[in-house]
């Protein structure tokens, strides 16, 4: 007798056990906005890439040709695009919990740490957890000075996840001809370099 009693309770205790499993269920995706120029927008059509970057993760990818930072976006096939700042305005509170920036390979740099601090502003405001911003391959001196203004800033913002992409890549055949666009294999490394680097910014706390 006291051997069922045992088991009953037992079975009592697992089956409230499972039943509040199913009640809490899988955990929602972790809502993400990557603004970005032509570098990352490989990433929009490999769907390995996409695969990877969006496991666990509800990725907007708005990623443009000619993209700048703050100052006015170049031009490509007739069309400008919104700098990363405006796009980052547009979103309001729908940015999500998590922003990555790519986003400097159209412009000398000068100015970039400033911008970096109003693009900060912006989407922390607008209710990111975090923001992850993406060294640039340095393929120029300007690209250099560009993730030194970067890795500045994250001494500013403890919000600010640097993922230092071309320290990762360095090497690496994932490159086209000018050594920054991405090949296929390019893209979904980059996703997959990206993902912790998220999960982080997003536990990130104001």
């Amino acid at each position: 007798m006291r051997f069922t009693l045992s088991f009953l309770a037992l079975a009592c205790l697992v089956g409230a056990s499972a039943a509040g499993a199913s009640v809490s269920g899988p955990q929602a995706p972790i809502p993400v906005t990557f603004v970005g120029d032509s570098v990352s927008a490989s990433i929009s059509y490999v769907r390995t890439a996409q695969r990877q970057l969006k496991r666990g993760l509800a990725v907007r990818l708005d990623v443009k040709v000619c993209r700048r930072l703050v100052q006015p976006s170049c031009s490509y096939q007739g069309q400008t695009p919104t700098t990363a700042l405006q796009a980052v305005q547009s979103y309001g509170r729908s940015l999500g919990k998590v922003l990555i920036v790519k986003v400097g390979y159209n412009e000398d740099g000068r100015g970039y740490g400033s911008g970096i601090d109003r693009v900060m502003r912006a989407a922390l405001a607008q209710g990111a957890n975090g923001v992850v911003w993406v060294t640039l391959k340095e393929t120029s001196g300007t690209y250099h000075w560009t993730n030194v203004a970067i890795k500045r800033a994250a001494k500013r913002w403890p919000q600010l996840q640097v993922a230092d992409w071309n320290e990762y890549s360095a090497g690496k055949p994932w490159f086209g001809t000018d050594g920054l666009h991405l090949s296929a294999t390019g893209a979904t490394e980059l996703a997959k370099f990206l993902r912790p680097y998220v999960f982080r910014a997003a536990a990130a706390s104001h």
